[in-house]
Order: C-alpha cells, then structure tokens, then sequence
C-alpha cells in the first residue's frame, strides 16, 4: 500500500505516479446474489446459474455496478493519507465497462494517481483503476474516481 502520511505527501506525488496493484479477490455468486437483492437487478445472466451456465459466458456475470462499487475499496488499498482527518468520494469522471467478470473470477486494480490539487483545507485527486480479470485478455473496468481528503 502506498502511505501519503498527510494530504502535503499527497500533493507531493507526481501525477502519472503508479500505485501498483491490489491483492486478488474473488467476484462470488453470494455477492453477486446480494447486488442483485439491492439493486433489484435480477437478470438471468447474473442470477440463474442454470441459464447462465448455457449462455454467452458459460456462467453467471458479475454487475457492472458490482465491479465499479469495488473501486473506492480497491483505491484505498493501495492509497491512504492515515493523517487526514477524512477522505471522501467526490465521483468518477470516466468509467467504461470492457469485459465481463464471469462468477468465480479474480480480480484486481492497478491504480495510477492521474492528478491532484490543493482544495481549501486538503487536496482533490484523480485515481485511474484498471480492474483485471485474471486470465482476460482485457480489464474488467476502466474508471477514474476523484477523492477529495481534508486535513
């Protein structure tokens, strides 16, 4: 994990400066059941096992939005500022669904520090994490999310 001790660490990094990549989850069908329960987004192809099994991907798929809600977690594994006196998710710019990450699949993020600027009272900063599939020829998700912490 990368420790910007103080938001000043922080603003001292580089834009461009990689973070490196987060440990490898596993996308299960529970979690998958518990996104479809929430966002009552109970389609087939993520939770009919048995339909699923003889569709396009031989297995059910994760949410798109199931993959995007581990985004701020897996960007807080690899950045934190332990000093500041809070962090907080200020949006995403970009975001692009790129592959499907069928159940079962591994998964993580390299993440890049795109920018970052003094705000009063702390500083704003663009993350790209590129969330891989393992095995995939392409990521799973592209998405760029601000954080804004405050001293």
């Amino acid at each position: 994990m990368t420790t910007f001790r103080t938001v000043a660490d922080l603003l001292a990094c580089p834009p461009g400066t990689s973070l490196g990549h987060t440990a490898w989850r596993v996308v299960e069908q529970p979690r998958i059941d518990t996104v479809a329960d929430a966002t009552d987004d109970h389609q087939w192809i993520h939770v009919d096992t048995a339909r699923a099994a003889a569709g396009p991907y031989g297995a059910t798929i994760a949410h798109g939005m199931l993959t995007l809600s581990l985004v701020p977690v897996l960007i807080g594994e690899l950045a934190a500022v332990p000093e500041a006196s809070r962090g907080v998710n200020y949006g995403f710019d970009k975001v692009r669904f790129t592959h499907p990450v069928p159940v079962d699949s591994r998964i993580r993020a390299e993440v890049t520090l795109l920018d970052v600027a003094p705000v009063p009272g702390g500083a704003k900063a663009g993350f790209r994490a590129v969330v891989e599939i393992e095995g995939a020829d392409k990521p799973a998700c592209i998405a760029d999310q601000i954080i804004v912490w405050m001293e």
